[in-house]
C-alpha cells in the first residue's frame, strides 16, 4: 500500500507541475514575439558600434550603455542577443529590410519617424549641445550656426535641428568624423548629445574643441528602441522588459556606469 501511495504521489506531483502556471506568462511572451523575429530565439539588434558610450569596442569587445541595455532586454525576453553593426545612415534602411529586429543607437523619437516605425518607451532623456573648434569667436550661441556649415549624419535628428536653425549640412558617417571635420576647419560645428560629447572629451582630453550648450533652443530628446511598426508583440514585450529594468534599478545603474549620471529620467 505504501508503495502504491508513493507511486501515486509521484504521478500527482508530475501532473501538478505539468499544469502549474508559474512560468506561463514569460514563456507566452517569448513565444508571442518569436513570430515577429528574423530568427526564432534571437533578438537581432542594430547599432553603429563606434558611438561611445552608447555602443563601442573596448579591447576588441563590444560594450556600452545600449549594448548592456540590449542584453538585459533580451534576457528578460528569453532571447539570445545578436548585435549587427552598420553606419548610422544605414540603420533605418537595415530595419526596413529586416536586417535586425530592433535598433538601439541613441535613436530619438520624432513625429516623422513615428509615422513609419514603432518605438519603445524612452530609456534616455538627452540634451543637446554644439561643438565648435577652439578659437572660433564667430559662434557664441547655438543660433549662430545660421548660414554656417555643420557636420552631421544626414538622417539624424541633429541634422534636422541644424537645418531648422539655418545651417548647411556637411555629411559625415558618424560622431567622431563630425568632430574631426570641425577640428580640420571643414565644418563650423556639430550638434550632438551632451553624453556623447562628454565621453569624447574624457577619452580625448587634448581635443581642440569648445562646447556650447543648446539650452532651451533644442528640446530634450526622448531616446528609445526603434522597430518596425508591424511588430506590435515585440514592442509590448520590450516595453515590459524596460519597465522591469527601470523598476529594479538596472537602467539607472548602467547609466551611472557609462555616463556618470542618471540620464534615464526627465
Amino acid at each position: 500500500m505504501k508503495k502504491f501511495w508513493g507511486i501515486f504521489g509521484i504521478i500527482a506531483a508530475v501532473a501538478l507541475l505539468a499544469i502549474a502556471p508559474t512560468n506561463a506568462p514569460t514563456q507566452a511572451a517569448s513565444k508571442g514575439v518569436n513570430s515577429e523575429l528574423n530568427k526564432k530565439g534571437t533578438l537581432q539588434i542594430g547599432l553603429e558600434g563606434t558611438y561611445q558610450p552608447y555602443g563601442f569596442h573596448k579591447k576588441g569587445k563590444l560594450t556600452g550603455y545600449e549594448v548592456d541595455v540590449g542584453r538585459a532586454v533580451a534576457k528578460k525576453l528569453h532571447l539570445k542577443p545578436v548585435f549587427v553593426e552598420t553606419q548610422f545612415d544605414s540603420l533605418i534602411a537595415g530595419l526596413n529590410v529586416n536586417k535586425y529586429d530592433l535598433v538601439l543607437n541613441n535613436m530619438a523619437i520624432s513625429n516623422k519617424r513615428k509615422k513609419k516605425y514603432g518605438f519603445s518607451t524612452p530609456y534616455i532623456y538627452s540634451k543637446s549641445a554644439l561643438v565648435i573648434k577652439k578659437g572660433n569667436h564667430k559662434i557664441k550661441k547655438i543660433k549662430d550656426i545660421k548660414g554656417k556649415k555643420v557636420a552631421q549624419t544626414a538622417s539624424s535628428n541633429n541634422a534636422t535641428d541644424a537645418k531648422r536653425l539655418g545651417a548647411t549640412i556637411v555629411p559625415s558617417t558618424g560622431f567622431e568624423q563630425s568632430i574631426e571635420l570641425v577640428q580640420q576647419g571643414r565644418a563650423d560645428g556639430t550638434i550632438n548629445s551632451v553624453e556623447a560629447i562628454g565621453a569624447y572629451q574624457k577619452q580625448k582630453s587634448n581635443a581642440k574643441i569648445k562646447v556650447i550648450p543648446a539650452g532651451s533652443t533644442l528640446k530634450t530628446q526622448k531616446i528609445a528602441g526603434m522597430m518596425n511598426k508591424k511588430d506590435k508583440k515585440l514592442k509590448k514585450s520590450v516595453n515590459k522588459a524596460l519597465r522591469q529594468l527601470r523598476k529594479d534599478g538596472t537602467l539607472k545603474s548602467l547609466s551611472q556606469k557609462y555616463f556618470g549620471t542618471d540620464v534615464t529620467k526627465k
